[in-house]
């Protein structure tokens, strides 16, 4: 789901980009004025378990990013 902001688009797409790498997936799920839901589809890693990020690092990630470039958004959830 594409916003018509593009500093959100590129916290999703960018953090999008990182658990891909892993087989997993971001979806936003709902955003209003400062509040953002995303839900992390975790992927897999046979060789690598520890290389598939745990929600809590996605939603620090996120948190990060959008601290930076969408500071608006004041609370964000992160659900698997």
């Amino acid at each position: 789901m594409k916003t018509a902001d593009p500093a959100i688009n590129m916290v999703i797409d960018n953090i999008g980009i990182m658990v891909a790498s892993e087989g997993g997936s971001l979806e936003l799920l709902e955003l209003s004025d400062d509040f953002m839901k995303v839900k992390y589809n975790a992927g897999t890693n046979e060789e690598c378990p520890e290389c598939v990020p745990m929600t809590d690092a996605v939603y620090q990630f996120m948190r990060a990013s959008l601290d930076i470039h969408a500071p608006r958004i004041s609370t964000l959830e992160v659900v698997d």
